[in-house]
C-alpha cells in the first residue's frame, strides 16, 4: 500500500520522529546562531520530555513510532548509501577529501552518529593522519551536527497524492531532509510504499518547501503556506504533480509575511477534528493574500493548471473546505497570555486521532480553550523541547492514519 494520507485527524498509526541526542550538547551560546538554534537547551530534560511525547503516542492511540536513528542505522549497512551520506557531510566543512580516510577508522554506529551529533577534529587526531588534519584547530567541527532534526515534520509531508520530500530553505539543514529521504527510498518498510511528488527528478536544485508549510484540508484540498521557508514555484510543482494525477482537484497557496514568527503555515492553524481548527488570530489576520490551483479545462491529452487570486480571507477558505467549522482562537484568554502562549507553538498541537491532541503543558490557557470545546487535550512536559520554538506537530512527520471517511 502506497503512503498516502487524506487528512490532519484520521487516527494515527505511524509517525517518525527523532529523540534528542548529543548534538543538543553540541549547542553552546556562541554556535547556537550558526547552527541555527535559539537556545541552549539542558539535553537530559529534553529527552524526558520527548519519552512522554513518544509514550502518549503511543499509549493514546497505538500508533507505531518510529525513531530517525534507528531507521538512519538500519539503511547504512549498505556501504554505499553510508559514503553517500558521509560524502555529503564532509563536503559542508569542505572536507570531503577526508570521506574514505573517516570510514577507513569509523564503525557504521560511529558514522551514524556523526551524521546526526557531528564529529570534533579532536575527536579523530589520534586515528587520522597528522598531515590530513594539519591545518585544523581541535574544536572545529569536521561534520557540523544537526541540532533542529527533532523536528522531522520540516523534512518531509505526506498528502493524498503521495509523498514530498523537503528542500530545505536554508542550505545547512539540507542534510536532515536527504537523510530522511533516503531512509524512505532504501528502508524495507518503505521503499515500495513511496511515491515521490516533490521534488521533481529532473530538478537539480529545487525551489524551497518544508514540510511544516503543508497542511491537508480534506481528501481534495491541500494548503501550502508561501513562507519564509517555501518558495512560489515549489507550490507550483507540487500542485501540478498532486492534480495532474487527480488525487487533489485544489491547492491554496497562503502568503505569509516573511517573518520567523511565521516560519510555517502550521503556526497559523491545525486541524483539530473534521470540523474543528485551532488558529492564532493575530497569524491569521496576516495572511498577505491566497491564490488557488485548479485543473485547467483545455480539452488536451496533457493536464494543465490555472491559477488565480482567491479575494475570500483564509477563515472563509477553511469554512468552505471544512463543513460545520468550528474555529477555536487562542484569543480566547487574557491577550497577553495568548502572545506568550504563541511563542511557545500554542497553535501548534499534533492532533493524533479525531478530537484528540498532544499539546504543550506550558500552554495552559490554550489547552483550556480546547477542552471546553470537546477537545481532549493530552499535555506533555515543555521547558527544554520548546526553546527550538516548535511544538508537537513540528517534532512528528506521520507516516499513515486510518483514512477520514
Amino acid at each position: 500500500m502506497q503512503l498516502m494520507i487524506d487528512s490532519e485527524y484520521g487516527t494515527l498509526r505511524e509517525v517518525l520522529v527523532h529523540r534528542p541526542g548529543k548534538e543538543i550538547d553540541r549547542l553552546t551560546p556562541y554556535n547556537k546562531k550558526l547552527l541555527l538554534f535559539e537556545d541552549v537547551p539542558y539535553l537530559e530534560e529534553m529527552q524526558r520530555e520527548h519519552d512522554v511525547f513518544t509514550t502518549l503516542i503511543q499509549d493514546c492511540c497505538g500508533a507505531r513510532v518510529y525513531f530517525f536513528e534507528h531507521l538512519l542505522s538500519e539503511i547504512l549497512t549498505d556501504s554505499q548509501l553510508l559514503r553517500q551520506l558521509m560524502q555529503e557531510a564532509l563536503a559542508a566543512s569542505r572536507l570531503d577529501h577526508l570521506t574514505e580516510d573517516l570510514l577507513g577508522v569509523l564503525s557504521v554506529s560511529e558514522c551514524v552518529q556523526a551524521l546526526i551529533s557531528g564529529i570534533k577534529v579532536h575527536e579523530v587526531r589520534g586515528k587520522l593522519s597528522s598531515r590530513s588534519l594539519a591545518d585544523l584547530l581541535d574544536v572545529a567541527f569536521l561534520i557540523p551536527p544537526c541540532p533542529n532534526l527533532y523536528f522531522q515534520r520540516d523534512t518531509a509531508a505526506i498528502v493524498p497524492g503521495g509523498m514530498l520530500f523537503s528542500a530545505m530553505r536554508l542550505p545547512e539543514r539540507q542534510r536532515e531532509a536527504n537523510m530522511v529521504r533516503l531512509i524512505f527510498e532504501n528502508h524495507p518498510l518503505f521503499k515500495e510504499r513511496v511515491k515521490k511528488c516533490y521534488p521533481p527528478v529532473s530538478h537539480n536544485n529545487p525551489a524551497s518547501l518544508e514540510g511544516g508549510d503543508v497542511i491537508i484540508l480534506n481528501e481534495k484540498a491541500v494548503a501550502i503556506g508561501f513562507s519564509e521557508r517555501t518558495e512560489e514555484k515549489a507550490i507550483y510543482h507540487v500542485a501540478k504533480t498532486l492534480i495532474s494525477s487527480g488525487s487533489i482537484d485544489r491547492v491554496y497557496e497562503v502568503h505569509l509575511p516573511k517573518k520567523r514568527n511565521f516560519m510555517h503555515l502550521d503556526t497559523v492553524f491545525t486541524i483539530l477534528d473534521q470540523n474543528k481548527v485551532l488558529t492564532y488570530p493575530d497569524a491569521i489576520q496576516s495572511v498577505q493574500k491566497i491564490s488557488l490551483y485548479t485543473r485547467k479545462e483545455d480539452g488536451g491529452t496533457e493536464v494543465h493548471i490555472k491559477r488565480h487570486h482567491v479575494k475570500e480571507q483564509l477563515r472563509e477558505i477553511l469554512k468552505r473546505e471544512i463543513p460545520d467549522l468550528e474555529v477555536i482562537g487562542t484569543d480566547k484568554v487574557n491577550q497577553e497570555y495568548a502572545l506568550r502562549e504563541q511563542w511557545f507553538d500554542g497553535a501548534n498541537v499534533f492532533t493524533i486521532a479525531p478530537g484528540k491532541v498532544i499539546s504543550y503543558n506550558r500552554n495552559k490557557h490554550t489547552n483550556r480553550a480546547l477542552r471546553e470545546l470537546g477537545v481532549e487535550v493530552l499535555e506533555m512536559p515543555s521547558s527544554e523541547l520548546s526553546r527550538g520554538l516548535g511544538g508537537p506537530r513540528c517534532m512528528s512527520m506521520p507516516i499513515s492514519r486510518n483514512s477520514a471517511g
